[in-house]
């Protein structure tokens, strides 16, 4: 099948990461997305990253990872000739995403109410720390800072470590993925022309699942559990011989073939592991005791052991071997991209993470450099390449 969103034009006005990885989505989907950026310095994930020298050319590792599919243009909001040509631009789009601070578009003259008056067609979607109204409308928000206030780092971690940052931006990742969500169901809308309020806080509040209805539904207080799993036992993380291993004996039945496994079938008779409550009361000693019959296994060698008799467990692996093991390796999540324009390299980058039809989903062309499209936008806007020159030289482009 053809893409899903093929002949679906968006706006990117995004930096740094909920904005772009919500159109990296998008991308992959299939829509022609435009990358609108600021002459000179563009998205400031192009100057972020693990290596200097990419950082130094404008096209930064974090820029890298969510822009492949992309095209570039730069435009300055400011002048009302850039102005102009970002309303002709929105004549030809489906979606505008942007991921400013409320009220910066308003300032500019280009807000929901402004763009749906000459164009109800149009998708607006913005995406904020914390939504386009409420007490904290005006705060700035880093994905820290909405880890940090939405209780993630709260339940992060154990009762020493905690609270504990997730080791990858979730807030913005959630929020970017929650955003291309709502943008995808309102292309399905009719009549078109949706405004999309997308609150990072809301939206990880809304992927916390237990503990937030546990809370809610149980009145219980939301705590850090490290490694173990609140709502069963055995499961978590146990100490082999050669690293860790994640163990989910959730159901009896699992209970049972572990213990069997493990030459432990008298632990079920036990007063404190008869029941999958008393095994929660005394999950710690439980481990301890199942440990002990870890020592002669290596952690891998666990894992293929258990799960042939339905027991899920996994080696804690890192990402490197992760990447390198068949299982991703194979079904073409990486995608790789010869000799980059700007970078003069090859690169990797992760694409979505699902296949439709058996195909993983693609794009055809790497990051952009910084404006890489003018021309081809501008033209296609009725610009000349005089005219395209002489605004470029002027700052409008």
């Amino acid at each position: 099948m053809s893409a899903p969103l093929n002949g679906i034009r968006v706006l990117d006005l995004t930096n740094v990461l909920a904005g772009p990885f919500c159109c990296h989505q998008l991308a992959h989907m299939g829509a022609e997305v435009i990358k609108v950026e600021a002459p000179g310095r563009g998205d400031l994930a192009r100057q972020l990253g693990a290596d200097p020298e990419l950082n130094k050319a404008g096209m930064g590792v974090s820029f890298l990872a969510q822009n492949a599919g992309k095209q570039s243009v730069t435009l300055n909001l400011k002048d009302p000739r850039g102005k102009g040509l970002f309303l002709q631009l929105c004549a030809s789009a489906d979606v505008v995403v942007e991921n400013f601070r409320p009220g910066v578009m308003q300032r500019l003259g280009l807000d929901h109410e402004t763009l749906r008056a000459a164009y109800p067609r149009l998708i607006y979607c913005a995406i904020s720390g914390f939504g386009q109204t409420g007490p904290w409308v005006d705060r700035p928000a880093y994905d820290q800072i909405i880890q940090g206030v939405s209780g993630v780092m709260s339940v992060t971690g154990d009762a020493e470590s905690a609270p504990l940052r997730a080791g990858f931006p979730v807030a913005d990742t959630v929020g970017g993925m929650t955003a291309a969500f709502a943008i995808a169901a309102a292309l399905n809308g009719r009549p078109r022309g949706a405004f999309i309020d997308c609150s990072m806080l809301e939206s990880v509040l809304a992927t916390m699942g237990w503990v937030v209805s546990n809370h809610l539904i149980a009145d219980a207080d939301p705590a850090p559990h490290g490694n173990e799993n609140p709502t069963s036992a055995p499961s978590g993380t146990f100490q082999t011989a050669d690293g860790p291993i994640n163990i989910a004996a959730n159901k009896d039945e699992q209970w049972v073939q572990l213990t069997d496994f493990l030459g432990l079938a008298d632990l079920r008779d036990a007063p404190e592991f008869r029941t999958r409550e008393d095994r929660k009361r005394n999950r710690f000693a439980l481990r301890a005791l199942i440990e002990e019959a870890l020592v002669s296994w290596s952690a891998r060698d666990l894992a293929r052991a258990l799960n042939a008799i339905g027991v899920p467990a996994g080696a804690v692996l890192s990402v490197p071997d992760i990447l390198n093991h068949p299982q991703v390796a194979d079904r073409g999540l990486v995608q790789h991209f010869a000799d980059v324009p700007g970078i003069g390299r090859d690169i990797s980058v992760v694409g979505t993470g699902l296949k439709l039809d058996g195909a993983a989903l693609q794009v055809e062309t790497p990051p952009p450099e910084l404006g890489a499209q003018n021309m081809a936008i501008w033209q296609e806007m009725g610009l000349s390449p005089d005219d395209i020159t002489a605004l470029a030289e002027e700052g409008v482009i």
